[in-house]
Parts: C-alpha cells; sequence; structure tokens
C-alpha cells in the first residue's frame, strides 16, 4: 500500500507530526528513477517560543516558508556547504517545521540532502509527486516503545531549556 501523504497530515503540531513521521517513507524522484528511504530520525521545531527554531526572532526572507501553509519544503543552507530539509507543520502564520535527520542507511540531514540532490530550488515547494519529493505511507505499523525522544542536536546556543527539549524523535531499529 502506497500512500501519499498530503497537506492535511502536516496541519497538526510539529510534536505531534514529527512523532507520526517515523515509519514514513521519504520519496525523491531523480532521472525517472524513485528512491524511497524509511524515515528513522527527525526533529521538530515548534513555533515563536521555540528558542532554537529560525523562526524565534520572527520572520525574516530566509524562513517565511516556516510562517506559511502546512506540507511545503523548507529548504536552507548551513554553514554554508548542506542543506538542511525541513517540512512545514501547523496552521499558517505559525511557524513549526520538521527537520528530517536521516532515513534508510543515511544519518545526518546533510548526508541525506546530498545523496537525495535536495537544494534550495525545492523551498517553498509543496512535498508532492510533481515537485520530485514527498512522503508515503507505506503501511508499516510502528510500535510506541521502539520511538525514542531526546535532545535536538547542535542547538546549545538555544539555553538550556529549550537546547533540552525532547523534540527529536528516532524509531530504534527501525
Amino acid at each position: 500500500m502506497r500512500k501519499i501523504l498530503t497537506k492535511k497530515f502536516f496541519e497538526r503540531s510539529a510534536l505531534e507530526v514529527a512523532e507520526n513521521l517515523l515509519g514514513k517513507y521519504l520519496v525523491r524522484k531523480i532521472s525517472g528513477k524513485e528512491i524511497a528511504l524509511k524515515i528513522n530520525e527527525v526533529e521538530a521545531y515548534d513555533g515563536f517560543e521555540d528558542k532554537a527554531s529560525h523562526a524565534h526572532k520572527g520572520r525574516t526572507e530566509r524562513n517565511k516558508v516556516m510562517f506559511g501553509e502546512a506540507g511545503r519544503w523548507y529548504v536552507y543552507l548551513v554553514y554554508g556547504m548542506h542543506n538542511m530539509l525541513n517540512i512545514v507543520t501547523g496552521g499558517k502564520d505559525y511557524p513549526a517545521a520538521i527537520l528530517i535527520r536521516g532515513a534508510g542507511e543515511l544519518s545526518g540531514p546533510g548526508r541525506l540532502t546530498k545523496f537525495l540532490k535536495i537544494n534550495k530550488k525545492l523551498n517553498g515547494k509543496n512535498a508532492s509527486v510533481e515537485t520530485g519529493l514527498w512522503f508515503e505511507d507505506r503501511g508499516d505499523v510502528i510500535d510506541n516503545k521502539k520511538i525514542k525522544r531526546s535532545a535536538r542536536v547542535g542547538v546549545d546556543y538555544a539555553g538550556p531549556i529549550w537546547a533540552k527539549k525532547d523534540y527529536r524523535f528516532v524509531l530504534l531499529g527501525g
């Protein structure tokens, strides 16, 4: 069973969507070939209060996609060399997104985007077959006992409270 996830799936809280993305598939079409990778690690960035979020200090040219409709890609460059792939969640004007950190055998958001040839051209586009990058539910049932929550990676700048929030979700043995 292949069911493409639609905007409705992403019109929920970032934390709920983050946990529900585990076990779903990130699918990329490159040169007519589909590559599907099972998502096993994500991080949630949730709203104005979240000091680890790009949206914490308000809307900018870089983060404006986070304030838009759910189900759109938020792609940005970090350290001048790694594209980061995020999917926008929640309601319009409430900035929230999920960073895709790992899928299949690929661990690390930079490795993932490099392998799937993801760049800023996808920024602001819908997660859909038409854009060549989407999510699918292939019917995998995830046991909640296999989901580990922990602090996000590399967000010490957010201060001790926000840096330690359990907003990272990992599918164990997934």
